[in-house]
Formats: structure tokens, sequence, C-alpha cells
């Protein structure tokens, strides 16, 4: 693979073993993109080298830039205090866009004898896919094709949260006001059907509640527990949890129905196994829609048998130890953190349980060097935990585990909460994007003439560019607001704005199916052509720091930035109608090379891109 950074670096390590008789490794010479107030496209930053030849930056610079200029492998150079601005010959460019359109893997690194899990979605079954799920799907997906790009042999997986109290919570509330309603008897997704029971749950619960509150005992806990001057809403919105497990109906139920399936009574393993099916049936319809996939599923009711194998051994390690109620803790505070719970009095297992649990399987599984884990980062505490006791325990997988953490996704009208069914599901948010993207393309009227099919094709590939590419745009680590309207606008930072630059190439390569590719190209790029040219070069550049960060939208930020280089380029240039045949030629030959680097960049953040918009 052809890279102008590495190219620079082999040229002029010689240089300075000759002019200073030092021997610094290539890859130690620093080369960046020169800054746009400056002229060149590539700068060599100096100061490193000071130390080793004890002369001024400027003069080293300016000894450097001669001698790389008298062996023309640069076209000329300035020098500004320790930066040697670089421009290089066009003859350089030329063999980029040659070695890009004969290279249709362009950005692809060699194998790697390094093997990566990458953990996301992990949904549970007590409810649908919903917005936030979408970021972490796509954030996983993408951190898993840039990795499989940098060279790392990949594998997909993740863990279905398929039992504990929430997914006894529906199925008491199916058993008890379900009627036996199916999902082809309510004509509803089944993941959708599921989730309605774990709402009728919190509603009935609530209800429940209130009456509490307000009869003997709810007083008189309040009277007896409350802190200070807490008034009564106040400490009903604080005691919820103790109700739940102390004074519910319903939540002695619910836990009685947890503890009846972990002792795998017959008939609670024969209803959670038939709602979880209809969940398991709708997650794939909503995958299929996202085009995403998984290598492996791992499950929580498999893992956290073989957490609770871990953590006996812990114990007869003295790593962990048990409280008299017979709850098994483990004892961080000398690493920082607190006391955490590993396994409840009745036996029963912690998320922490079967974490331990599935890390170990998977290690079994793979033997991966590195377990990364795409999760939101209100678990933050909860996966150094994780980590820590995984270090204490000394597993060899220890090192390599990885919390990819992102920030929560709002809409312009706020937070959405499970419980009260204030949700937006997955299915209805990619359907509401994709009404948003035929909006634009009726407007537009391009598609109008084509048949049916295809237009609902086209405008599938629109809404979900819109929908992905605004989700993964955002630094992972910051919360973000998901706003549909914004997500397709044709102007602004969009999936269906790179999509556009895409279009246009492709119907100027159409309209010039007789390309004489026989003449001479003596063409000098101009300032928006080498614009263009620098974002090629640097496209193995953004795959290697996007797969080190774990951080998907350099991506995504790197597409949006080559078409925008490329619309504001077509803004000033002819291509079809070039004033010469030479001009022509480099500007088709340069528009192919950016269609193809912009439709990998988009393949690397599941965006397919459609043919005309």
């Amino acid at each position: 693979m052809m890279q102008i950074r590495i190219h620079l670096q082999e040229k002029i390590h010689p240089v300075l073993q000759d002019l200073f008789e030092i021997e610094i490794a290539p890859e130690n010479i620093t080369i960046s993109v020169t800054r746009p107030e400056f002229d060149g496209e590539y700068t060599l930053v100096v100061f490193p080298l000071v130390p080793k030849i004890r002369k001024a930056p400027h003069e080293i610079g300016r000894m450097i830039g001669e001698r790389l200029e008298e062996e023309g492998l640069i076209k000329s150079f300035n020098v500004v205090k320790g930066f040697l601005n670089m421009e290089l010959p066009e003859k350089l460019w030329r063999q980029l866009m040659d070695h890009i359109e004969n290279n249709l893997d362009y950005g692809q690194f060699a194998k790697r004898n390094e093997k990566v899990i990458v953990e996301y979605s992990s949904p549970n079954t007590n409810k649908p896919l919903h917005l936030g799920h979408i970021r972490n799907i796509l954030l996983g997906w993408s951190t898993y094709e840039i990795l499989r790009e940098a060279g790392y042999d990949v594998i997909r997986t993740q863990i279905i949260n398929d039992r504990g109290i929430a997914i006894c919570k529906s199925m008491l509330a199916w058993q008890k006001w379900g009627e036996g309603t199916t999902p082809a008897k309510a004509s509803r997704k089944g993941d959708h059907l599921v989730g309605d029971f774990y709402v009728m749950f919190e509603s009935r619960f609530q209800e429940e509640y209130q009456a509490w509150q307000t009869g003997e005992e709810g007083i008189k806990v309040y009277k007896k527990e409350k802190r200070g001057e807490e008034s009564e809403e106040q400490f009903f919105k604080r005691y919820k949890n103790e109700y739940f497990n102390q004074y519910s109906i319903l939540g002695k139920e619910a836990r009685e129905m947890l503890l009846q399936w972990e002792k795998g009574d017959e008939e609670t393993i024969e209803l959670w196994e038939k709602m979880n099916g209809w969940v398991y049936d709708g997650f794939g319809e909503t995958y299929d829609r996202l085009q995403v996939k998984f290598d492996k599923n791992y499950y929580e009711s498999d893992t956290y048998l073989l957490g609770r194998e871990i953590v006996e051994k812990g114990l007869k390690e003295d790593l962990f130890y048990q409280e008299e109620d017979q709850s098994v803790w483990v004892d961080l505070e000398e690493h920082g953190m607190d006391q955490k719970i590993l396994q409840r009095s009745d036996g029963t297992s912690v998320y922490i349980t079967q974490d331990l649990g599935t890390a170990e399987q998977r290690y079994e599984d793979y033997h991966a060097d590195r377990m990364i884990y795409v999760v939101a980062d209100e678990q933050n505490y909860h996966f150094e935990v994780l980590f820590k006791i995984c270090e204490i325990m000394k597993r060899p997988y220890a090192a390599g585990m990885y919390h990819l953490s992102y920030g929560m996704v709002d809409l312009p009208t706020g937070r959405m909460k499970s419980r009260e069914g204030t949700v937006v599901d997955a299915d209805d948010l990619m359907e509401e994007v994709k009404e948003e993207a035929r909006k634009i393309a009726v407007e537009k009227g391009e598609i109008n003439s084509l048949p049916e099919d295809e237009q609902e094709e086209i405008v599938e590939k629109i809404g979900m560019a819109a929908l992905k590419f605004h989700m993964i745009k955002v630094d992972p680590r910051r919360r973000m607001v998901f706003d549909p309207k914004e997500s397709v606008d044709m102007q602004g930072q969009t999936g269906p704005y790179i999509q556009n630059a895409y279009v246009r190439i492709r119907s100027i390569l159409r309209r010039d199916e007789e390309e004489d590719k026989k003449v001479e190209v003596e063409y000098l790029p101009s300032e928006y052509e080498k614009e263009i040219l620098v974002l090629l070069a640097e496209f193995p550049e953004e795959i290697l720091k996007a797969a080190e960060s774990y951080d998907p939208s350099v991506i995504a930020n790197f597409a949006y930035r080559l078409a925008r280089s490329y619309h504001r380029f077509y803004g000033e240039h002819r291509v079809l109608s070039a004033e010469s045949p030479s001009a022509k030629r480099f500007r088709l030959s340069l528009s192919r090379a950016t269609a193809q680097v912009l439709e990998r960049s988009m393949n690397l953040l599941g965006i397919e891109m459609p043919s005309k918009m």
C-alpha cells in the first residue's frame, strides 16, 4: 500500500544519515500534514532532531530541504521555525491516484497476528432495541470494520441479558395479564410485545406503590426511616427499590419467579423460552435492517454458572470474602474502589458474576489478545471493577480488556425511560428517518421517474446513511442529541451530504464512458485539487488513528472533509469540459479515486452508497 508519510520518512532517513551522520529509524521521523496557512502539503517537524544535530532548527530544516529538492524528492520547500514545509512533485500525486485506482482495497493493512473480540448491542430480552442500542450497535459494528481494515482478526459478539429480575417482570406481567396473547395474535413484533408487558409491570407496580405510600404501613416506614427534613415525596422517590425488595407483592412474585428459574422449574423455563423466542425474532429483524451480524452470541443464562464457579474459586483463594448472610464480596478499597457484591445471600448472581463467566468463556473459545466492550458510560465503574477483579485473579486476558465507553443519546425532546414506555424503539426511529429522507427525495424529484422498488431502495439507503452517520460522527465519549430532521440535511455534516458527493462523481463518470486514457497528464493541480490529494493520501493514516483510539468518528469526519473538498473543487473546476485534455484526464482520475475512498470510508461505518439520489 502506498503511504505518502512512510514514503517521505524513507526518503528523509538517508538524507539525515548523509548530512548529519545520525541514525534515526524512519518511523521516528515526524511527518504531519502542512497547516492551511503555510505553503506545502507535508511538514517535517525538526525539533526532535535538534538534540542530536546541535544546530538551530531553521538551519537543520533548510539543509534537509535543499538536499531533498536537489534530489528531486520534493518540488519546493519553506522553513518556518522548526517546521520544514514541503511541496511534493506532481509525479508523486499521479502515482498515488494510479495506485488508488488500481487497488480496490486501498487503505487496507496487512494481516496482523492479533485477535480482538468486539462486544456490542448486548440487549435485554425484556424490551425491544431502542435509540441507545442503535448508537451502541453502530459504534460496535464500525469499530469491528475499522479494526479489520487495520489488519486485526476480529470476532463480533454480543452477550444477551436473557435472565434476571427485569426479564421476570415481563414474564410475570404476561402471566398475570397477558390472556394468552402472542405476537401473531396481537399483530405486534415479538420484542415490542414483550416490552409492552415490561412497561405494564412498571405501571401496575407504581399503582401498588402509590397505594402503599398512603397506607398505614407506608406512613409508618416514612416516619421511621426518613432522613432529616426529607419530604414524603423525596423519601418515597428514594425508597422505591427498598419497597420493591421488602414490601411489594409484585416484587415478591418477580423474585420468586427468578428463584424458580434458577432452580430449573419446568413451567418457568417453558415460559422464559417462549417469550425470549419472540424477542429474538424481533431482534433479528432489527439487526437485518441495520445490516449487522455477530459471529457468536453469548447468553447470561449460560455464563452466570461459570461466573459462580469463578466466585467459588476466588473464595477458596481468599481473594473474596463471605458475609454472615452468605453473600460473597470482593474488597477493592486498596485499589481506590469499594466493596463489590459478587453473589447475593440467596445464592442468585449479579451482573458482574455473569460478566466474569462471559470473559472466561470467550477466552476459552478464542484466546483473543483483546476484548473490547462497547457499553454506555453509565457502566464505567462496573467495568473498572470487572477488569480489576480479572487482574487480581491473574486471568491471562486481564491486560487486554477495554471498555469503549460512550455517552447516552437524547432526543430534542429530552431523555428516555424504558420502564415508563417513553423509549424510542429502534424500528420506529429507522422508519422516521427514512420518511424524512423520502420527503427530501420527493422534493428534489431526481428519482421520481425510477421504478417504485428502485426508489424505495434509494430512500432506504439515504435514510440509513442519515441515521448511522449522525450517530457515529460524534466522539463516542460525548453525550449526544439525535435529531431526525437534522440528520438528513443535504447541506450539513450528514451521511446524505457525503452520498451526494459520491453520486455526483458517479454521474460524471457515467457521462464519460469514452475517456481517452492515453492522454498524457501534464496538468499542475490547483489548490482545491491538492486538498483532495492530501486527504486521499491520509486515508490509511485515518484508519490507523481510528483503530488505535477505538473511535469511528475519526472515519466519519474524514469522509465528510473529503466530500466537502470535492464539492468545493466541483464548484470551481470543470471536469468533462475541462480546459485541456490533460486537465480532463487528471480530474476524472481524481474523481474516480475520490469516489472509491468515499465508498470505502462509508462502508467502514456500515453505510451503503446509492447510485442516484
